[in-house]
């Protein structure tokens, strides 16, 4: 049977330039049976003028070419397909059964990378020529109009400037993540929209994620959506609650999320684009609009964005994740409804007992300091608080238990009415014990800087706990 070849060359190549004078002659040893595909210059090589014009890139991205010079070689009739890449002397006369081709040239060079292989065409290409299809409706912006006011004026945005989500930059955030897009994750609420992965890359890339941080968005979506969160009902409370992501394991270091300094302001893209990429997901599939369902009274900064890593420096104190059951080697996101930052200032202590105390102050103000028992929070233990117990020999439970003990207050202190304040718990609990979390409401996580003696508290939502919103854990694949 017949055997047809196919060439593929750029111009912009020493070992497509090397094997130039051969083309002709291995064209003319074959009857004419070859096809000479050229990436770069339609009017290259001069010296042979039955050239494809291959500057789109379809032909090679269709056949794999990851190598220049390729030479391909059929046999008509068959599935025998087979190829050699770059210039080895033996090893083209042996393909092509032409004992003597190339006699002038040298033995072996090795050729050059495709174009197809040139930073983000790999995306771009898939765009054009691949299967991949959005299911999402496409929105036609006409040339003067500015790019950035059409998503503000679709509604697109948080109240800052959000990245235009186009098709190539989805199509490079599905690339970080192995998931079909047409899968369904969940409903977001509060209109319990069928949300795909492919719409959580559209956020993700208005948020200015990178693709290596879409798995941790997808996971902290699939968190959010857990009945025991109680999204739609964090979402429409006027209360200033919101969504806060904490980070463990190996992807916050991988995807350079920070855990140290300022870890829970400004300045570090994962941290804040992968919040983000939450609330606008709530936002723009969801329908959760401020001043719609969305009805907190005041809000607070963090409804932006509230999304950090936590420090897991010292591996003899438990992670976030260790304490919900995950080990230190899982990559795990963690929800909590939380409220702004609230410092604890303790320059002083010098021993567990006394930061145990010191924090237990701080702690019983979270909400009011009359009422017990109504919202969870998050202890945020910097390093050097963290270092004053583990030099005192404590673990993360022996804090644990401590602030406990510390925080049972009688409740004749904290009855309606008592001390002359009018706010506290019902008469009912006046000859009873209370404590001001209930027995899985505290949780510890350490992030922060290493010189500052300041801890700080995250309150929940009033609505934490078995009552509603509790804190959820997805692991991040």
């Amino acid at each position: 049977m017949p055997t047809s070849y196919t060439l593929v060359i750029k111009k912009d190549c020493p070992t497509c330039a090397l094997i130039e004078p051969l083309i002709g002659e291995l064209a003319a040893r074959c009857d004419g049976r070859l096809s000479v595909y050229v990436q770069d210059d339609p009017d290259y090589p001069p010296s042979y003028p039955d050239r494809i014009d291959d500057t789109s890139l379809e032909f090679s991205y269709r056949n794999q070419i990851e190598i220049v010079p390729t030479l391909i070689r059929q046999t008509q009739g068959s599935d025998d397909v087979s190829r050699i890449i770059g210039w080895d002397k033996v090893q083209w006369r042996e393909f092509t059964g032409i004992g003597d081709l190339g006699a002038d040239l040298i033995d072996f060079k090795p050729g050059c990378g495709s174009k197809t292989q040139d930073p983000g065409m790999d995306e771009l290409l898939a765009l054009k020529f691949g299967d991949t299809q959005f299911n999402a409706r496409q929105v036609q912006v006409s040339e003067s109009q500015d790019i950035m006011e059409a998503c503000f004026e679709r509604g697109w945005s948080d109240g800052l400037p959000v990245v235009p989500p186009t098709p190539l930059r989805v199509m490079r955030m599905l690339g970080g993540t192995d998931r079909s897009p047409a899968e369904i994750v969940g409903q977001v609420p509060p209109d319990k929209v069928d949300c795909s992965i492919e719409k959580l890359a559209i956020n993700a890339v208005m948020a200015g994620c990178k693709p290596e941080y879409f798995p941790t968005v997808i996971a902290a979506v699939e968190a959010a959506l857990q009945d025991r969160f109680c999204m739609h009902g964090l979402l429409c409370t006027t209360y200033f609650s919101t969504p806060v992501l904490i980070v463990n394991g190996p992807v916050s270091r991988e995807i350079g999320m920070n855990s140290g300094v300022n870890a829970l302001g400004q300045g570090n893209r994962a941290n804040a684009t992968i919040g983000r990429a939450l609330q606008l997901i709530i936002r723009n599939i969801g329908g959760g609009i401020p001043g719609g369902i969305d009805r907190a009274a005041m809000g607070n900064p963090g409804k932006y964005s509230y999304c950090f890593a936590e420090d897991e420096s010292d591996s003899d104190w438990n992670t976030l994740a260790m304490d919900r059951g995950f080990e230190r080697e899982e990559s795990v996101v963690s929800l909590f409804a939380g409220d702004g930052l609230q410092p604890i200032v303790d320059q002083k202590s010098r021993t567990p007992q006394s930061l145990a105390k010191s924090m237990a102050l701080s702690l019983r103000g979270i909400v009011h300091a009359k009422l017990y028992g109504l919202a969870d929070a998050i202890l945020v233990v910097s390093p050097e608080h963290r270092r004053v117990f583990r030099q005192g020999g404590w673990s993360k439970e022996d804090l644990r238990s401590a602030l406990h003990a510390e925080l049972v207050t009688p409740g004749a202190d904290l009855i309606r009415g008592a001390n002359d304040v009018a706010e506290g718990m019902p008469a009912g609990f006046k000859d009873k014990l209370l404590n001001k979390f209930r027995d899985d409401g505290l949780h510890i996580v350490t992030t922060g800087g290493k010189a500052g003696m300041f801890s700080a508290i995250i309150s929940g939502w009033v609505a934490t706990g078995e009552r509603g919103s509790q804190i959820v854990s997805q692991k991040i694949l």
